[in-house]
């Protein structure tokens, strides 16, 4: 909102400068705007902790099982496949080709917002609706960095590349260590992302495969995992500190220089995202577990419903950090389709929030049956989002 304020307001000029401001050392390719270190710099710290909590997820947590963890995952397929579907019929059918190749940014979903939207209006609803959207929140990252370093990725130093890996694996060997010291892993945690920047790879997958060398299981007699404890260390800093700073360089939408809103508002991108997003996300979500349910042996969780799956599909339509991210490397950080692109993710995402929140609370309210899922076996449901052992837990 600062930024949305202060980029449409008499000291504009003042913001574009301040996000073009450029510093760094100009020798080892790190000359870069702020704007620039945002995108880059500050959201690897955010990918180390999804990184961190890919690692649990794949090894202690919810998709440890792929008979238990097949359809949120498919599901998340689906939901990133049908948006990237209707965003590109959108654009070619109005007549805007140059805009195809921002096809991947209706694809994404905030883990935090989506999470933090169901925990303030899903109380009372069971536990496993919410690991369902962390499962598929968390498998859609997992593509969305797949996505990155596969198709923004214009040209690749091997060397550089291969040096980033030697310490990545450094700081992986140091991290899992008896007595690990932080003033190591952070000029480790730098080294690796600035050989990974100078690769051509984008910068914030090292932040990914650091975290991906957190142990996730109990080691050197310890009863906590590192992956718990990195992340409660890491993530104040992440969503405290990194995301806000990048929020404020990204979402910065210029509606007054840039042709008025009627005409940034009117491209077809912006038609593309938002219904990519909500629309998209929703029937990708909803039809593929209709199919995976009717023609495979997988079955919804215990105590989720078909009815559970709406809020589930609009809060996945929460595109926020990581389609900002995708927008500015698909367009650069101050096109036109940029700015229509960011002010599409902005308005999908508070529409989506709001629908979720909408239909969380009239799921509420719904009476449960005692076999939710139809499995004709009794669901057996003893927790539920909002419960004091809930909060404990997790």
């Amino acid at each position: 909102m600062i930024a949305l304020i202060f980029a449409n307001s008499p000291w504009r000029d003042a913001y574009t400068t301040l996000t073009e401001t450029e510093i760094g050392p100009e020798s080892l390719h790190l000359h870069l705007s702020l704007a620039q270190w945002a995108a880059d710099g500050l959201l690897a710290v955010f990918f180390f902790t999804v990184g961190v909590e890919l690692k649990h997820e794949f090894v202690a947590g919810s998709l440890r099982s792929p008979k238990q963890a097949g359809v949120p995952m498919l599901a998340a397929v689906g939901g990133m496949a049908l948006p990237a579907i209707f965003y590109t019929v959108v654009v070619l059918t109005l007549g805007d080709s140059s805009a195809l190749h921002g096809w991947a940014i209706p694809t994404a979903t905030d883990i935090a917002f989506a999470l933090a939207v169901l925990a303030v209006f899903g109380k009372g609803l069971p536990v496993a609706i919410r690991t369902f959207l962390l499962t598929l929140a968390v498998v859609d990252d997992l593509l969305a960095i797949i996505i990155i370093a596969v198709f923004y990725t214009e040209s690749i130093s091997f060397l550089w590349l291969g040096a980033s890996l030697v310490v990545v694996v450094l700081f992986g060997w140091h991290a899992r260590s008896r007595s690990p010291k932080w003033w190591i892993l952070v000029p480790l945690f730098a080294v690796a992302w600035a050989m990974m920047h100078a690769s051509g790879v984008h910068a914030t997958i090292a932040g990914v495969l650091m975290g991906f060398t957190i142990a996730a299981r109990p080691i050197h007699g310890e009863t906590e995992t590192r992956t718990h404890h990195y992340e409660h260390a890491v993530k104040p800093w992440s969503q405290g500190l990194a995301l806000p700073l990048f929020a404020f360089f990204a979402a910065g939408v210029n509606l007054v220089d840039g042709g008025g809103p009627a005409e940034i508002l009117g491209q077809p991108i912006v038609l593309a995202i938002v219904g990519g997003l909500v629309v998209g996300k929703l029937l990708g979500v909803l039809g593929t577990t209709w199919i995976v349910t009717r023609v495979t042996p997988l079955r919804l969780p215990a105590g989720i419903g078909v009815r559970d799956l709406l809020p589930v599909a609009f809060l996945a339509g929460i595109g926020f950090t990581v389609s900002l991210l995708i927008s500015e490397l698909s367009f650069g950080h101050d096109s036109e389709h940029t700015l229509g692109a960011k002010a599409a993710i902005l308005m999908a995402s508070v529409i989506a929030a709001v629908l979720g929140a909408g239909t969380l609370r009239w799921d509420v309210r719904q009476e449960r049956g005692p076999d939710m899922n139809r499995d004709d076996l009794p669901d057996d449901v003893t927790t539920f989002i909002g419960d004091e052992e809930d909060r404990k837990e997790h």
